[in-house]
């Protein structure tokens, strides 16, 4: 019995595994009839994930569309259409606007499972995907609370956030879901009407089921509180930042984000003088980054935090280019977190929606 939950518990937090970071999601380049002046583009600056001040050109024609399956109890949301020209950087890829789901139901969401698919339901390759990332407008992060609290994220990896057996991610009917995203194309095939799917599992509170366990995604980032993407220097390098634990609890998992060219994270504890764990990452012959581990906790009942403790992160990176490659660089350690009193998280709710400067703010500045 103990041997199939951890068997779930590895697929699940193996949403943490090469947890990807934030995420990407729709993008639709409109093609502009040949001799017609081409007007002065329209910008959007993302905040929530990437650093602040990156500005693009909006695709136009982006939506959302929530698609219901109560047989299966599955939510799938759908974002696009996005054409994606080949040999896109994401600098120069129109990108779409962020996009707000508005959550239907009182109950938990219990995984994600993002792919993307062309017009006739074909696989599109996850490597077109920069990021995608989900953020609660209506809560505030545990760790960061200058920031609204990230519930996903996926990169190309397109790494599947499985179910933890008896845990749930706890909504509430109204609450605001940003989907902030971001596309690429650095591939020679392009790729016109694609669209990102994140398929999620829920459990109402109504339910017949036993309640679950809330838990709270915990992003310990390299930037600490700041915005997350930084330029990663040529040759060997290593950024680390430090976050305060608020809330006595358990980690139950952890595993990590990095970019090409990534070594490895540390996660410390620097209050116990303890590493929590290395996790060294899996590249190819080029240095483009294919995996990081896991490390679980749950054989234990976690890996146990409290409040006070200050946690250190660290990234470590060899960029062999030999050149400054611009925003290259993430190191995140990403884990779930169990707060020990469940009652004393509820300071975290927001009536309304925190302001985007205090978002995406970045202490760098």
């Amino acid at each position: 019995m103990i041997k199939t939950v951890i068997k779930e518990i590895i697929k699940t937090i193996a949403i943490c595994g090469t947890l990807l970071l934030a995420a990407s999601a729709a993008l639709a380049q409109e093609k502009q009839t040949e001799g017609a002046a081409k007007p002065m583009p329209m910008q959007h600056e993302h905040h929530g994930f990437m650093q602040e001040g990156m500005h693009h050109a909006v695709a136009k024609g982006v939506k959302l569309d929530p698609n219901f399956d109560m047989a299966t109890h599955t939510i799938t949301l759908r974002v696009g259409p996005m054409n994606l020209p080949a040999h896109t950087s994401h600098m120069k890829m129109p990108q779409p606007p962020d996009l707000i789901w508005t959550v239907p139901l009182d109950g938990w969401l219990l995984a994600y499972h993002p792919k993307l698919v062309d017009a006739g339901g074909n696989s599109v390759p996850g490597t077109v995907l920069h990021h995608v990332a989900f953020w609660n407008e209506n809560r505030a992060d545990f760790l960061c609370p200058n920031k609204e609290e990230h519930i996903f994220g996926a990169g190309s990896e397109l790494t599947d956030w499985a179910e933890i057996p008896g845990y749930g991610y706890r909504v509430q009917k109204g609450e605001k879901i940003r989907i902030e995203t971001m596309m690429y194309n650095p591939t020679a095939t392009s790729y016109d009407k694609a669209y990102l799917e994140v398929a999620i599992p829920f459990q109402e509170t109504s339910d017949t089921a036993a309640p679950r366990k809330n838990v709270y995604p915990a992003w310990m980032d390299v930037a600490a509180c700041g915005n997350s993407g930084y330029d990663l220097p040529a040759g060997k390098s290593e950024k680390t930042g430090t976050v305060t634990v608020k809330y006595d609890g358990v980690l139950l998992g952890v595993g990590g984000h990095l970019h090409d060219y990534g070594k490895k994270i540390i996660l410390q504890d620097v209050s116990r003088k303890e590493t929590v764990a290395t996790l060294d990452a899996k590249s190819d012959a080029e240095g483009h980054l294919e995996s990081v581990p896991v490390k679980l906790f749950v054989q234990d009942g976690g890996y146990k935090f409290a409040e006070g403790d200050v946690l250190k992160i660290s990234a470590t990176y060899d960029n062999p280019t030999g050149k400054l490659l611009r925003d290259g660089a993430m190191g995140i350690a990403v884990g779930y977190f169990a707060a020990s009193d469940d009652t004393k998280m509820a300071a975290l709710r927001r009536s309304s929606k925190m302001p985007h400067d205090m978002a995406g703010m970045s202490h760098d500045h």
